[in-house]
């Protein structure tokens, strides 16, 4: 597909309402992609970290979560254009769907434009970037686990960071640094909850 940039001129919650409107039932990723850019890639971890915040149809959440695991190591290791092989690029979604969620959310991103704008820039930038890259690599993992209402906080970080990319500010990094923090804290909890209780089971099934 072209790497086509997109107009300086619309703000985030323009693409996605422009997203939602087109005829067509359906929306490939690649054409969700090419909505924003190849390059742009904070635009594209929230568009496809959003969702996962809605109570969309089963599976939603890993074809919405896989491309992101391709997506954020590129920004890692530094690429300037975005690639995703063909079957992921092909992948189809329902445009209702997916307009019906963003529409849940597109007042709260608009309120959140008004007052966001470019600050504490130094935290973007080539180890900037990369370092978000990082977190939302590792987050994405979880995202893509089937892990009930687990998904809705590693989401919520990657939107964040994202979104604070697009802006360029920093207040909004250092939220989503914020709330990897606490992802990383409850995933830390519950994984010594799960053991403690498997160890518990086994123990007692050992002693039965």
């Amino acid at each position: 597909m072209p790497d086509r940039a997109s107009p300086e001129h619309l703000s985030l919650s323009a693409h996605i309402r422009a997203l939602g409107r087109q005829s067509a039932e359906t929306v490939t990723l690649g054409e969700i992609i090419d909505t924003f850019g190849r390059r742009a890639f904070g635009a594209l971890m929230f568009v496809l970290a959003l969702p996962n915040l809605l109570p969309l149809p089963p599976g939603s959440t890993t074809i919405l979560g896989a491309p992101l695991l391709l997506i954020s190591p590129q920004m890692v290791i530094g690429f300037q254009t975005l690639w995703l092989p063909a079957f992921i690029d092909d992948r189809k979604m329902s445009r209702t769907d997916l307009a019906r969620g963003f529409e849940k959310l597109l007042p709260w991103l608009e309120r959140i434009e008004r007052v966001s704008r470019p600050r504490l820039i130094f935290m973007f930038g080539p180890v900037g970037d990369r370092l978000i890259g990082l977190v939302c690599t590792l987050l994405s993992f979880v995202l893509i686990l089937p892990i009930p209402l687990g998904n809705v906080l590693p989401a919520l970080t990657i939107a964040v960071l994202g979104f604070s990319m697009v802006q360029r500010d920093g207040l909004l990094a250092l939220a989503g640094y914020a709330l990897a923090a606490v992802s990383g804290g409850l995933l830390f909890l519950s994984a010594g909850v799960v053991m403690g209780a498997v160890h518990h089971l086994v123990g007692w099934f050992g002693g039965a």
